[in-house]
């Protein structure tokens, strides 16, 4: 039991960037599924296969209007977020690390989501808009896209980055996954042609990195100024100051993930409402999004200017 717990603590990075349910229901039952794996020889990968397939097979549930099919989809979309953590803590465990397996974790997040966002669009397209006579059609498709594509997508690339830059501050390089682009790119062009599967890796990595950049440039010089000092520890005054106005808007960061817009698709779909998901998508997580990255610029501004 005690060595369960030790596994289980070591998975947990920060309390500042873990929601409750993953501390307590995700991370647990995940590292269950992820001991069994390794007692049973599975690898890592196969459990993230496995994710991508409840997470379609709940969007299909989803799809539904009955709630049998929608609880069915509360149930495999909750089964998937496990196997997504169990297959990091497998690999883990059994030092089974790939790129194909970062590759398909990477896409299986995104693959539930699509998935799901299409078998809305597609359970709305003949009902009517409410208040009118009028059938959604492709408007509820662009709808979808405003919410996904346009909304959901950059609210969780920077809820991650504003995490990991957390992590940073609070652990340095070993307790932080904060890549930058320009590594990345050099891992890119170091790559033989052979490697193809590798290149398209950290070509979309890199771009992926430089995304985030381009909406941080306050951060980004904060960064550049720790750098350019040449210590080899970051002066306690600024970790201890940045921790201090970073903490606070990780209740932000945590409410752009997985769990805060799986329970309002349970919800909504439950409900037989899934198009107010899209709008509390393009609306309310929207305006958390603006308002967290404001902050976060703020504090990277004031404290680069703390640094000659």
């Amino acid at each position: 039991m005690s060595r369960f717990k030790d596994i289980l603590n070591a998975s947990i990075k920060s309390k500042d960037t873990e929601e409750w349910v993953d501390v307590w229901i995700t991370r647990p039952i995940g590292l269950v599924v992820a001991l069994v794996g390794k007692r049973l020889n599975i690898h890592p990968n196969a459990i993230t296969a496995l994710s991508m397939i409840l997470g379609v097979g709940a969007a299909w549930m989803f799809y539904h209007t009955d709630l049998y099919h929608n609880l069915l989809g509360v149930a495999l979309l909750f089964m998937a977020n496990i196997c997504d953590s169990a297959d990091g803590q497998l690999a883990r465990l059994t030092g089974k690390k790939t790129l194909v397996g970062r590759v398909l974790d990477g896409f299986a997040g995104d693959l539930w989501f699509f998935a799901i966002y299409f078998a809305i669009c597609m359970r709305l397209y003949r009902t009517p808009i409410p208040g009118t006579d009028i059938e959604w059609h492709m408007w509820i498709f662009v709808l979808g896209y405003l919410a996904g594509i346009m909304s959901h997508t950059p609210q969780a690339s920077l809820s991650d980055y504003y995490r990991q830059i957390h992590l940073y501050f609070l652990k340095g390089d070993s307790g932080s996954e904060l890549d930058d682009s320009a590594s990345q790119r050099a891992i890119l062009h170091s790559l033989p042609k052979k490697q193809w599967l590798a290149q398209l890796f950290y070509l979309n990595y890199s771009r992926y990195c430089e995304n985030q950049e381009r909406r941080t440039p306050k951060f980004q010089l904060l960064r550049k100024k720790l750098k350019s000092t040449g210590n080899e520890q970051m002066p306690a005054d600024i970790r201890r100051d940045f921790l201090a106005g970073s903490r606070p808007l990780m209740k932000y960061t945590n409410f752009l993930t997985f769990n805060s817009r799986a329970t309002l698709i349970y919800i909504t779909c439950l409900l037989g409402v899934p198009y107010v998901y899209f709008i509390i998508e393009v609306v309310v997580h929207n305006i958390i999004y603006i308002y967290m990255r404001h902050r976060h610029e703020a504090l990277c501004e004031r404290l680069a200017k703390r640094i000659i």
